[in-house]
């Protein structure tokens, strides 16, 4: 079983962004460096280049793109979009939605994927600016508070 932490659009962007955020490149390259499996979710790479896109930021996504290849994505598939939807409901069943009802919800998307795939035996977490919606469905810790 191997630790594998999926970046949130928060952190995602950061990345993006190395000069304005030098902290959490040194932090994904010390985990890189022990071993930890860091990977990028394919909503959370759609958070990000739609927004990098929109302001012309060509280096940006050119850096999203190096680092999805370095490091690894995870594409979506039906069986998470399937529990995405259970998600969402379950959300607003309990009066909690992440969202706006006619918004996507890219975090009950990304709660999803970590669930679908934990069920392959990893130790899943997510790196985020947002614990609040995320560590509702998954473990979900502030980016800078993984080691």
């Amino acid at each position: 079983m191997s630790k594998v932490v999926l970046l949130d659009a928060g952190p995602l962007g950061m990345v993006t962004h190395p000069r304005k955020n030098p902290e959490i490149k040194a932090w994904l390259q010390q985990l890189l460096r022990r071993g930890v499996v860091v990977m990028v979710p394919e909503i959370a790479d759609y958070e990000v280049r739609r927004e990098l896109l929109r302001a012309g930021k060509r280096k940006g996504v050119a850096r999203l793109d190096a680092l999805k290849t370095a490091i690894g994505y995870v594409p979506l598939t039906t069986e998470t979009m399937l529990k995405a939807a259970e998600f969402w409901a379950e959300a607003r069943r309990q009066g909690q939605p992440t969202a706006d009802d006619k918004a996507l919800d890219g975090d009950v998307i990304l709660a999803a994927q970590v669930v679908t795939m934990k069920r392959r035996g990893d130790d899943m977490i997510v790196a985020t600016t947002n614990v609040g919606h995320l560590g509702r469905f998954v473990e979900a810790k502030n980016w800078q508070a993984i080691t």
